[in-house]
């Protein structure tokens, strides 16, 4: 697999999980008795992956000069 295709598989990977966070994170809020300590360990891994996205993207975005 070349580069290119290996980081596209892990930005693709990543942007799965950060919807699984929102989703497990939208699901412990809606509970009564939510674990609000394991919604903001959710919400920190999902800021995290998110600049990891965005640094992948970056990197499979040609440089352009205007």
């Amino acid at each position: 697999m070349t580069e290119l295709a290996e980081l596209e598989a892990e930005l693709a990977r990543l942007k799965q999980e950060h919807r699984d966070l929102d989703m497990a994170i939208d699901a412990l809020e809606s509970m009564v008795a939510g674990d609000q300590l394991q919604v903001q360990r959710l919400k920190k891994r999902k800021l995290a992956l998110k600049d990891v996205i965005i640094r992948l993207e970056d990197q499979l975005t040609p440089d352009i000069i205007a």
